[in-house]
């Protein structure tokens, strides 16, 4: 690299292909080398302008340049760095010239500049060098390997054909030891070989040996196919070049056995199979489960008249007749089959043993079944009920004389019908509470009617015989009527005088329940997967999902894997009715359970599974037929003509709709079914979402789509909920008692019942005389006949007993006053608003109309 200039300039040189040059003052020119990628480089020529700045009237004085001459750098090789030539002489001073010079600092920087440009190049040079090396090696060991595969194919190769050799020799000795075929057999299977012997006594002479077999000699591959069949496939012949890849051996085998089997004629032999099929399955799924071809069936399909593709979903019979047709044999599944061995798994005898008693306490309102259960247990449960009235199921035991026994109780009020009858389904006796002073009462009926259809024993406790006006006798006399026989009056159902507040008979009253038990012999296993009802469920804050439930059958105990209802868990802990937790719970035991995935419904069944898979199975299935429920319900399809009536006719009905969110599962269930009842053909009230936990912002978001009001049962809405709901106008109520959150609910439809128009007749009036007067119209002269005529009420005209007009008045006259009113027995002039089609003999009839509210 040089630059050169006119003989002026003074040059500086560092290589013969470097040069350096000073040009004229204010204008200086360099190279500067650019470096790219892969090694190429790049000289571009640089220009400086530089200012001389001088005092005026200074003289400029010529200045002799300074020539520079770098060291040689000391990192490069001898042979790739020259050593520099030396400067030339000076050229002769020349006077008026001002030659312009480079800084010391500059001329090192230029040093530096080049020096690094060398040994850049030293570096590139050397990489270029290696990569040539580890190309060369790599090609060296592909190579290699690439013969060291050819010569393990030719070995095996020449092992296939030693093989082939010998069965050929095999088959040979075989026909030869036939005496009919021997002869014709040497004709067919031998042929003069060309090649001559080598050399010695007999060369020359032909080689005769057996021909081998097509099957056991297949021809030689051509070039290309060889190069395909050498080696096997490896990363470095995949990264390779070459795209060879070589045919497996199992390939190879499988090939000659094909080959083998078509000259033969030899069918593959047919491999009978069980097919499993469900409720629905596809072509291609049937006929993989057959290992048949897809195309196989579809042809069948086609000689019975039907075009489908294997894509196409076939029913279980369709399947089954398919599958019988290939020859298979058939096992039929359904989705239900996964719920198979899940409950009613039968116990050895030898296995059982003794349980408690489950003891249900039913009864009407207010009759003292809590304070009951609250005198056995010796604890004040009753106080923390809202009201005094159990709004959920609480399951408890207790110890008496050394034996436990399970009671659940029940709500006593008509809207939790279902929760009672879910305590009778899960208990062993139930016991019915009905007070001295108050005898019989509906819901006492309906707790018997209930215990009747769990065929469960009923123990009669007749409480509060303490009071003053309590007559025990009356209520075994009532209870009569109900065919509840108790034994003093020559039946088989004891009975207990019993005062919760005084303690009276308790202890009789427990003896009773175990005596009774003994009767039952009740008896589970406990060395077994655990069984049993959810009582009730909950969402806890801290604690999650919260279910009670009572186990049935089985041993409950923490890390079990639980399906209930539609949810399932691994328990993490079990807790008994004190908060204590305890490391298991036998039969008749209940416990809440923590770890459950969501809330389940008051009442499901759960059962232990083995492992999470099944579990979460499960739980599938259940939750798709929930959600089918669902659709199928909420479906708007056309259905018949007198369904599609029966719609237009309900097109007005107006909806409540609310969103209720309770503590617990039981009491949100029995407020729907409390609230599904109220409403008629005109109101109802449409539950939009129930569910157990407080009240959140999503609720408040789906209240404010939808319209709906909020109602907590016992919960409260958080911070962010009370604020949106602030914001968006929307009122929560709060309720702890369900008689008070129905009657609300009850107002409100009753508001949105349209008015009832109720009519009172007032008087009649009969038609004499028919004036027409001008720029007034028609005016009719009456003679009240019955009652009285009011201005401003609502009059009919009836001509032959028909009614021809209904309208208002628009004006009533005696003699030339406007009245309010005329009385029975005296004339005046009427007129209609917007009618004059009057006659003489018409009859006018006069009457009020009031709008009643209505209430449900």
């Amino acid at each position: 690299m040089s630059d050169t200039k006119s003989g002026d300039d003074k040059t500086l040189s560092v290589t013969p292909k470097k040069t350096l040059t000073l040009k004229r003052p204010g204008l200086e020119q360099g190279t500067v080398r650019q470096n790219f990628s892969h090694g190429r480089t790049k000289s571009v020529v640089v220009e400086t302008k530089k200012r001389k700045f001088s005092l005026p009237g200074d003289k400029p004085e010529p200045v002799a340049p300074s020539v520079f001459t770098p060291k040689p750098a000391a990192a490069a090789p001898a042979p790739a760095v020259q050593e520099a030539p030396k400067a030339p002489p000076p050229p002769p001073e020349r006077s008026g010239m001002v030659l312009n010079e480079l800084s010391r600092g500059e001329m090192e920087a230029r040093r530096r500049a080049l020096e690094g440009s060398k040994a850049r190049e030293i570096e590139d040079r050397q990489r270029a060098q290696e990569e040539s090396k580890r190309r060369a090696e790599e090609e060296e060991r592909r190579k290699r390997e690439r013969e060291e595969s050819a010569r393990r194919q030719a070995e095996e190769e020449a092992r296939l054909q030693t093989e082939a050799e010998s069965r050929r020799r095999a088959e040979e000795e075989a026909r030869r030891r036939a005496p009919q075929a021997a002869e014709l057999a040497t004709v067919d299977e031998e042929e003069e070989v060309k090649p001559r012997r080598p050399g010695g006594a007999g060369a020359g002479a032909p080689l005769r040996r057996p021909a081998t077999p097509e099957v056991a000699r297949p021809a030689k591959p051509a070039k290309g196919e060889e190069d395909r069949r050498r080696g096997k496939l490896t990363l470095n012949t995949a990264l390779s070049d070459d795209d060879a890849r070589g045919r497996s051996l199992s390939s190879m085998r499988r090939r000659q056995e094909k080959f083998k089997r078509a000259m033969h004629n030899e069918p593959r032999e047919k491999v009978m199979r069980e097919v499993i099929l469900p409720e629905t399955i596809t072509i291609q799924e049937l006929a993989q489960r057959m290992s048949e071809r897809a195309v196989d069936v579809v042809k069948f399909f086609m000689k019975q008249g039907q075009i489908l593709k294997p894509g196409d979903v076939i029913d279980a019979d369709t399947a089954e007749l398919v599958a019988s047709e290939f020859g298979h044999t058939v096992r039929r599944v359904a989705e239900s089959d996964i719920e198979e061995g899940l409950f009613n798994i039968a116990d050895r005898a030898e296995d059982l043993v003794s349980r408690p008693p489950v003891v249900t306490i039913m009864g009407h309102v207010d009759h003292g079944k809590t304070s009951l259960l609250d005198a056995i247990r010796n604890a004040n449960v009753v106080s923390g009920e809202a009201g005094g009235i159990t709004q959920h199921i609480g399951a408890y035991q207790v110890e008496k004389n050394g034996q436990k026994i399970t009671f659940i109780d029940t709500p006593g009020h008509a809207a939790f019908t279902a929760m009672r009858a879910r305590g009778a389904q899960v208990t062993d006796i139930a016991v019915l509470v009905v007070a001295a002073d108050d005898s019989v009462m509906p819901q006492t009926i309906e707790s018997i009617s209930h215990a009747k259809a769990a065929g469960v024993p009923i123990i009669v406790a007749i409480n509060k015989i303490d009071k003053r006006d309590a007559d025990p006798q009356k209520v075994r006399a009532e209870l009569l009527r109900h065919e509840v026989f108790v034994e003093s009056m020559g039946g088989e159902v004891l009975d207990v005088e019993v005062s919760a507040t005084k303690g009276t008979n308790i202890d009789k009253l427990l003896e009773t329940i175990l005596l009774q038990s003994e009767v039952l012999d009740l008896k589970a296993n406990p060395d077994r997967t655990a069984e049993g009802a959810v009582i009730e469920a909950k969402l806890d804050k801290g604690r999650g999902p919260v279910a009670t439930v009572l186990v049935q059958t089985g041993t409950l105990m923490p890390g079990d894997i639980i399906v209930a209802g539609n949810e399932w868990g691994r328990v993490r802990a079990l807790v008994n009715d004190r908060g204590e937790h305890v490391p298991e719970a036998p039969p008749a035991m209940p416990v809440e359970v923590l770890g459950l995935q969501g809330t389940p419904q008051a009442g499901d069944r759960f059962a232990v599974v083995n492992n999470e898979a099944r579990a979460r199975e499960i739980t599938e299935y259940r939750q798709r037929l929930a959600r089918e429920k669902a659709v199928a319900k909420h479906a708007g399809q056309r259905g018949s003509l007198e369904q599609m009536m029966s719609q237009l006719q309900t097109s007005g009905l107006k909806e409540f709709p609310l969103v209720i969110k309770g503590d617990v599962q039981g009491s949100i269930e029995a407020i729907n079914a409390a609230l599904e009842k109220l409403g008629n053909d005109e109101v109802r009230a449409r539950i939009v979402h129930a569910g157990a936990g407080g009240i959140t912002e999503s609720d408040v978001s789906l209240a404010e789509t939808s319209g709906a009001a909020i109602i907590g049962f016992n919960v409260r809405a958080n911070v962010q909920a009370r604020a949106a709901a602030a914001a968006a106008g929307i009122e929560i109520r709060y309720y702890s008692i369900i008689y008070n959150l129905v009657d609300d609910v009850k107002a409100a439809l009753s508001g949105m019942l349209s008015p009832e128009r109720r009519e009172t007749f007032i008087g009649n009036a009969e038609i004499l005389e028919i004036f027409d007067i001008t720029k007034v119209g028609k005016i009719a002269g009456c003679r009240i006949t019955e009652g009285k005529v009011e201005r401003g009420a609502g009059v009919r005209l009836i001509r032959d007993n028909v009614v021809v007009h209904e309208g208002t008045l628009k004006t009533l006259k005696r003699f030339k006053d406007e009245v309010s009113e005329v009385p029975v027995g005296q004339e005046c002039g009427m007129a209609f608003q917007n009618y004059e089609d009057m006659r003489v003999g018409d009859v006018i009839e006069c009457f009020r109309v009031e709008m009643v509210s209505r209430t449900l």
